[in-house]
């Protein structure tokens, strides 16, 4: 079998090259009508996903476990390490052995950074980064750059700002490195404790991307196309006391978007970032965004999976 794409692993967006990206993406648009299941697919029959999920997911679990089925696949796995051997001190490297022995592929959530790129070397399944602390999530930023591109039709050339948790937020890294690869601006708006961290600056300045940072939502609020709005995350500060000073930093608001010509998307779980009257409004596109996590993954599964035959 000819290999299309050419990652056996899917652990950092840094991983990917631009065309990888757009295989990913126009591979995603094909399958949008199954994922909608207007058609159906049975190009996965047979196969098994193993989901190791050491944190609490919703969104990222359920469009993984949809994807394979709708590809004709099943998925074995848990949700938490309590549900698991980990509980009884088995080792991480103990469990991805285990799950490689039952398993073609296996997507990994962990709260510790490298944890997925760790286990490529015990195991020799492709290993899907669903999420390593304040790391990378791969698969959300492929999904958030098809949300991008389906209402624009581009991505080149658009304004992005990031709003909220650029210290902590894994989806804002990993978005914000794709994002420089389609030439697009960015604008990072964060309170001064939660800013973007230096070494993701300092890959954009490298490769010559304009950004600009500030914590007021009011500077950039006319010139951007996209407000990618994130939660303050409770759970990755080591201080309560400094999450509480910080939570409820920005609210978006209908009020506040009215008359402008953007789209708002969020990875959600949304907190109170974003105001119940933009959800009827033509600028939420956080749920869309959300449905579009299965069309993706089908596409990432199909393709990693497959090159392994």
């Amino acid at each position: 079998m000819i290999k299309i794409f050419n990652l056996n692993d899917v652990i950092s967006i840094k991983d990917f090259q631009k065309k990888d990206i757009e295989f990913i993406l126009k591979e995603t648009e094909n399958l949008e009508k199954v994922a909608r299941s207007e058609e159906t697919s049975e190009e996965l029959a047979g196969k098994i996903l193993g989901m190791m999920f050491f944190e609490p997911s919703t969104r990222t679990k359920l469009s993984f476990e949809t994807a394979m089925k709708r590809l004709g696949g099943d998925c074995v796995g848990f949700a938490g390490s309590a549900a698991s051997s980990v509980s009884k001190g088995e080792t991480l490297a103990d469990t991805s052995k285990m799950f490689e022995s039952y398993s073609d592929a296996i997507v990994i959530r962990h709260n510790l950074e490298g944890t997925a790129k760790f286990i490529t070397d015990v195991v020799d399944v492709p290993v899907i980064n669903a999420g390593d602390g304040a790391g990378q999530h791969p698969t959300q930023t492929l999904l958030d750059l098809y949300t991008i591109k389906r209402n624009f039709d581009k991505i080149k050339g658009l304004n992005v700002a990031l709003i909220g948790d650029l210290k902590y937020g894994r989806t804002v890294h990993s978005l914000a490195q794709a994002l420089g690869m389609f030439d697009a601006k960015m604008s990072f708006v964060s309170p001064n404790e939660l800013k973007m961290p230096k070494e993701i600056l300092h890959d954009l300045e490298k490769c010559n991307v304009k950004f600009y940072e500030t914590n007021k939502v009011k500077d950039i609020i006319d010139e951007v196309d996209v407000l990618y709005v994130t939660r303050i995350q409770k759970e990755r500060f080591p201080d309560e006391e400094e999450y509480t000073k910080i939570k409820g930093a920005y609210l978006i608001n209908k009020d506040l978007i009215k008359g402008k010509d953007l789209i708002v998307m969020h990875p959600l779980p949304r907190i109170d970032e974003i105001a119940n009257d933009v959800d009827n409004t033509k600028y939420n596109k956080y749920f869309e965004q959300a449905f579009y996590g299965v069309p993706v993954r089908m596409a990432i599964l199909k393709n990693i999976i497959r090159n392994k035959l």
